[in-house]
């Protein structure tokens, strides 16, 4: 039997349709704004999020930053590599169909490069760099999204971002990274909320710490004695994740706050790639609606660190890595656009 010919049609006509003229009209224009901008296929150089590249930091209102730094893994070494690799990740973006946004057209933001550190083994030295670097983003009132590197450079960019105001927290991983100094050096990955709490820059009562496990749950202590709210994966799956989203809202409050995304928090049958992979994780959509769920708090910036790609030949962590730098950069650049100066809304 033919198809009716209206039906016909009206399907054909649906057809003309471009592909960038979606039925919401303010999707429709910024969608094909954003069309008019994107960089011809395969070409140019790679960037984080596909953003554009920029050294100037006027006018910018967001930096994605690599951080090539991992002098302070206690097992495997290579996330040094993470932002290199998490670059070479295509299609993460620009539209994000749950929370119907496109971040780059939502407010300035440019892909800045990496932070310089000129002395691979330095390692107290290449933490003093990082937060210099950092300080100069706040300076210029830049929000910093950043591909670690391992998971201690999150301490001086938190003491960057948290210099005039204590931040919270939202903190997702195996691990609770507030153990004492190891070997006596306390600049490594498993420290740095610790060293952010004792040296005033994080709230340990507005942190919340995300799929916890494994076996270094005694030298966690620190995270239950400073007033940290901490929920192991088990936890998490006797909650459920609608409640623990709503505990984290709870927690960070009005306040200013910072994400920081370990993939190590997923199961490595998801991120094989890292350094210190532990079993029994979260899933990727978990990780996911972790990250949506918090939008429309204050989010001042963000990390997603520990992607060490030599051990994943086939480069799931790393886009894993890149779609989770793609939920907190959503929930940031609607945050840096509420938060505005009044007079810069206008």
């Amino acid at each position: 039997m033919a198809m009716d010919e209206k039906k016909l049609a009206r399907l054909r006509k649906l057809g003309e349709r471009g592909t960038f003229e979606p039925r919401d009209p303010t999707l429709r224009a910024m969608m094909q704004t954003l069309q008019g901008e994107m960089p011809e296929p395969y070409a140019g150089i790679c960037t984080l999020l596909d953003a554009p590249h920029r050294e100037s930091l006027e006018g910018l209102e967001i930096a994605l930053v690599g951080v090539p730094f991992d002098l302070g893994v206690t097992a495997r070494p290579g996330a040094r590599y993470g932002p290199r690799a998490i670059r070479q990740i295509a299609n993460v973006g620009p539209y994000h169909h749950r929370l119907k946004t496109v971040p780059l057209m939502q407010c300035p933001m440019a892909d800045v490069g990496d932070v310089p550190i000129h002395r691979r083994f330095g390692l107290d030295e290449g933490i003093k760099r990082i937060e210099e670097y950092f300080q100069r983003l706040v300076s210029a009132g830049v929000a910093p999204l950043s591909a670690g590197g391992d998971h201690s450079i999150t301490y001086p960019i938190l003491k960057a971002v948290g210099r005039d105001e204590p931040l919270g927290l939202v903190h997702v991983d195996a691990h609770c990274d507030t153990g004492g100094p190891f070997d006596n050096s306390k600049f490594h990955h498993g420290g740095p909320f610790r060293n952010a709490v004792l040296d005033g820059v994080l709230d340990p009562e507005r942190v919340i710490q995300i799929g916890i496990r494994g076996t270094s749950e005694v030298i966690w202590d620190f995270s239950y004695e400073s007033g940290m709210t901490v929920i192991h994966i088990e936890e998490f799956h006797e909650m459920g994740l609608p409640a623990v989203v709503e505990k984290a809202r709870e927690v960070i409050g009005h306040g200013p706050a910072y994400i920081s995304f370990d993939v190590d928090g997923l199961d490595p049958a998801f991120t094989p790639g890292t350094g210190t992979p532990e079993v029994g994780g979260l899933t990727t959509i978990e990780s996911q609606a972790i990250v949506r769920g918090l939008r429309g708090l204050h989010i001042a910036g963000g990390d997603v660190v520990e992607v060490a790609p030599q051990y994943d030949p086939t480069e799931n962590t790393a886009r894993v890595g890149a779609a989770m730098m793609f939920e907190i950069l959503c929930v940031l650049a609607d945050s840096v656009v509420r938060h505005r100066p009044p007079a810069a809304r206008d």
